[in-house]
């Protein structure tokens, strides 16, 4: 189908002249903006945009050189830790190897029997003593109790001492 009819773009009445080659048949709506009616200014988006690119370019160069060289620097103290660490990991060890090979002998599963267990030998008698339980301070009140609620109180709260002078 050709012909004037398979277009929507309206052709020209006239057939197109020699000095109009290379031109668009849309250039109402192409051709440039004067300045003074333009909606924004090329150079305030060219500022914006040059502000924009120097904030990437500044987050690159700080993960790309800022940050590796911050690591490499506390690489050092993190050894440091860490060294700390294994030492006194290694004198643990040290002291547990000694303690399996005190209780590898015949002393040392007896002891640890007597301690953990309460293991006793044959001939031996133990017994536990326990500590005392504490008194009781809230007596009832009368004539026994009332003068042992009264030592009690000196015992927890004494007198300041007096100085004595001599004459």
């Amino acid at each position: 189908m050709s012909g004037k009819g398979a277009s929507t773009i309206e052709r020209p009445s006239t057939p197109p002249r020699a000095s109009d080659h290379g031109r668009s048949r849309l250039g109402d709506i192409t051709r440039p903006v004067q300045i003074d009616r333009r909606i924004t200014r090329q150079r305030r988006s060219s500022f914006v945009l040059a502000i924009v690119a120097l904030a990437i370019a500044g987050a690159l160069a700080a993960a790309l050189f800022l940050l590796p060289i911050q690591t490499y620097f506390n690489q050092n103290e993190r050894l440091d830790q860490r060294r700390d660490q294994l030492s006194q990991l290694e004198s643990v060890n040290d002291d547990l190897r000694n303690e399996v090979a005190r209780l590898g002998t015949e002393d040392g599963v007896r002891e640890a029997a007597r301690e953990s267990l309460g293991f006793v030998e044959a001939g031996e008698h133990r017994e536990s003593v326990l500590p005392l339980p504490a008194v009781p301070i809230d007596l009832p009140n009368g004539w026994p109790y009332s003068v042992v609620n009264g030592i009690t109180a000196l015992r927890r709260n004494p007198p300041p001492p007096v100085a004595v002078t001599e004459p």
